[in-house]
């Protein structure tokens, strides 16, 4: 039996921009919208709350899903500095 809890994490940068392609491929891994979290804002920093509530969640039984590396962040080094 798998154990693991599946999360997925997904951001836009603006209100324009259209997070469902992001949504279906979490959803194709087999991430519950429930375990969705999700952000409408820069990437230019971690000070996003979803992201924050999403990081309470992760322990040693979760797999983290996300559509690309740059839905984290947007300045590798900060990327490698947080994980």
């Amino acid at each position: 039996m798998d154990d693991k809890k599946y999360l997925g994490y997904m951001r836009v940068s603006s209100r324009e921009q259209n997070e469902e392609r992001q949504r279906i491929a979490l959803l194709e891994r087999g991430v519950s919208n429930d375990n969705i979290y999700m952000d409408k804002q820069s990437g230019k920093n971690f000070d996003r709350p979803q992201y924050k509530k999403m990081l309470q969640k992760l322990n040693g039984n979760t797999v983290l899903f996300v559509k690309s590396i740059d839905r984290l962040g947007r300045n590798y080094a900060d990327l490698n500095e947080q994980w």
